[in-house]
């Protein structure tokens, strides 16, 4: 089994580390552990910020563009720039796979969090979804790493038959 990594946005395994505090138990992804070693991370909180914290979104095109330089994480309310401990989270989100490199299968990452939305983020100026990656995401692709989005129930299941 600890041949077998994959990495889990924290908050999909029901620790209460969303913006909001709230939990996001996916019972499908916690059914992974029979199989392989879940390595869950939280990128906003690995980059320093608080549970609870004001709710932000990526103002620019999307994680990518945050990466390059030419994109920003603000808070949605305040406008207050978080980017630094955005892209903080995500390099640490990826120190911890890299420490496991080799035996990583992929990232189960949260969908539409401007950190680990892995197909939708949402707009910065409405509550309308669009299609882009998070920074943690983009950090993860850039580095060879497989993400796969938490609502990807069939993908989750064909792990649970690809590595069974």
């Amino acid at each position: 089994m600890m041949d077998r990594v994959i990495v889990v946005s924290a908050c999909l395994l029901g620790i209460g580390c969303r913006y909001d505090g709230r939990k996001t138990l996916c019972k499908e992804i916690v059914d992974l552990k029979d199989k392989f070693f879940l390595l869950p991370v939280c990128p906003e909180q690995l980059g320093g910020l608080p549970t609870p914290r004001p709710p932000a979104k990526i103002y620019g095109d999307d994680g990518f563009a945050v990466l390059e330089g030419e994109g920003r994480v603000l808070t949605v309310e305040k406008k207050i720039d978080v980017t630094s401990q955005f892209i903080k989270g995500a390099v640490e989100s990826v120190k911890l796979a890299d420490f496991y490199k080799g035996k990583v299968i992929c990232a189960i990452l949260k969908e539409r969090s401007p950190s680990c939305g892995v197909k939708t983020i949402y707009n910065f100026n409405s509550d309308t979804l669009k299609n882009g990656r998070g920074v943690t995401t983009a950090l993860f692709l850039r580095n060879g790493y497989r993400v796969v989005s938490s609502e990807e129930l069939e993908e989750i299941e064909k792990l649970k038959k690809e590595f069974g």
